[in-house]
């Protein structure tokens, strides 16, 4: 039997208090983002088919999280979470929503992210790929949300194309021919900014656009000869390539020395969502659903982190943890205090990422605004799925049922009342996602 869950707070909140010895020095900090690639993926985490030996040498090589979660399982809203150190009962961007010409719903004036925390503690700043907070001057551009220099994709939308026309730098349009491989562009532009940057303290966000569809890429690399559907060449290689892209930076880190320096982190914004790569390639592990659900599988994200000197090769680490706990995390490592008043929802995983302890944490929620208002809630083993306001509350026990295959709601009522208290207990209502399925929720 489990322990009653009014219990649980009172037990598992003392493990997440921070380590009381800060780390030795300050380290720059580079976090790596796939697009829609799934946990299974990665060869670390199990994948046979598809190559990424430099995923695998960060993990090989440091940390390895087995129930690291995305901040939910669509785009703009879990970088948001990201960023902010909010869940998405609480952030500002809590759906992806295209505004014209060329962007999404902007971050609002004054937010507080995880670069101008980095900005605060005299580091340069900058971030190549695809950022989808906030169009062009609008409140949410990354210069003004503590980003020094940005390139890449501004819009999610022109981000399904490999072959723009032009990307952004900072404000600028950088006019291109149609014909040059975005993806390469970036990641070239980014080891130029790290040779530019390499004597002072860095923060270097690295949101890549692959493997999202439209499925494009130069060549099938090792994967030509497969005999595989042609989107699944692609999408195997489109995974090599981006990981070829992440060796060239651990190369480049060594060649300036900076090995010993530099805290990496690489993870995915979501799951998988192509139905043939679950199949073929297990994207999503053993987990259920696909991008929009609160099932593990979109939410239950790779996150593995290298420090050599500071984190213990080949650590697997079991921590229960979401990307809002990115920025209260950041602060700790780096010894930079968060604004007076600051409310967030993450908390410093500190013990978990250098010191190889097991956290426990009280909750884990998420909530997501896309066609319908779905949320997710998760306290120790137990699994909360409320697909749309109105609908009962599912239940699963992820210690026994990973998969989420058996919903057990009628044998545990007391259990899915205190799920469902939590979940609403941590939707705050916000006007610009007050649709009226959110209105049922409240």
């Amino acid at each position: 039997m489990k322990p009653a869950l009014t219990l649980l707070t009172a037990l598992l909140l003392a493990p997440l208090q921070a380590a009381d010895t800060p780390p030795p020095t300050k380290p720059n900090v580079i976090f790596i983002l796939a697009d829609d690639m799934g946990i299974g993926d990665a060869g670390c985490y199990g994948q046979k088919l598809i190559k990424t030996p430099n995923i695998d040498r960060i993990a090989a090589e440091g940390v390895r999280f087995t129930q690291a979660y995305a901040g939910t399982s669509v785009c703009a809203p879990t970088r948001c979470a990201l960023l902010t150190g909010m869940h998405i009962g609480h952030a500002a961007i809590r759906a992806n929503r295209e505004l014209q010409p060329e962007g999404q719903e902007p971050l609002p004036a004054g937010t507080f992210t995880a670069a101008q925390l980095f900005k605060n503690a005299g580091y340069t700043t900058a971030a190549f790929g695809k950022w989808g907070l906030g169009y062009v001057d609008s409140t949410g551009a990354p210069d003004k949300m503590g980003v020094d220099l940005f390139f890449g994709y501004n819009c999610q939308r022109q981000a399904h194309n490999y072959y723009p026309d032009h990307l952004w730098r900072n404000h600028e349009r950088v006019e291109l021919d149609g014909k040059t491989y975005s993806h390469d562009l970036i990641a070239k532009e980014s080891l130029t900014w790290l040779r530019q940057h390499a004597k002072e303290p860095f923060f270097l966000y690295l949101p890549f656009t692959t493997p999202h569809p439209d499925y494009q890429v130069p060549d099938l690399g090792p994967y030509a000869d497969k005999s595989w559907p042609e989107e699944m060449k692609k999408y195997a290689a489109m995974i090599t390539r981006m990981d070829t892209s992440i060796g060239e930076v651990l190369a480049l880190l060594k060649e300036l020395n900076l090995d010993d320096k530099t805290l990496v982190f690489f993870s995915s914004d979501q799951g998988a969502d192509n139905p043939t790569a679950l199949k073929l390639f297990h994207s999503n592990g053993p987990f259920r659903g696909i991008k929009r659900d609160m099932y593990e599988g979109p939410l239950r994200v790779p996150m593995v982190a290298r420090w050599p000197g500071q984190i213990k090769p080949g650590t697997i680490n079991d921590t229960q943890w979401a990307f809002y706990d990115f920025l209260p995390t950041m602060a700790e490592v780096i010894g930079q205090p968060l604004p007076t008043g600051l409310k967030i929802d993450g908390t410093s995983v500190v013990p978990a990422l250098l010191h190889g302890q097991t956290m426990k944490r009280d909750f884990l929620y998420w909530e997501l605004h896309e066609h319908k208002f779905n949320q997710g809630v998760r306290v120790a083993d137990w699994k909360g799925v409320r697909n749309s306001p109105g609908q009962p509350l599912e239940l699963y026990d992820l210690s026994k049922d990973q998969a989420e295959a058996h919903n057990i709601a009628t044998e545990h009522p007391d259990v899915v009342q205190q799920l469902d208290g939590i979940m609403q207990r941590e939707h705050v209502p916000n006007p610009l996602w007050s649709d009226v399925n959110t209105r049922k929720a409240k």
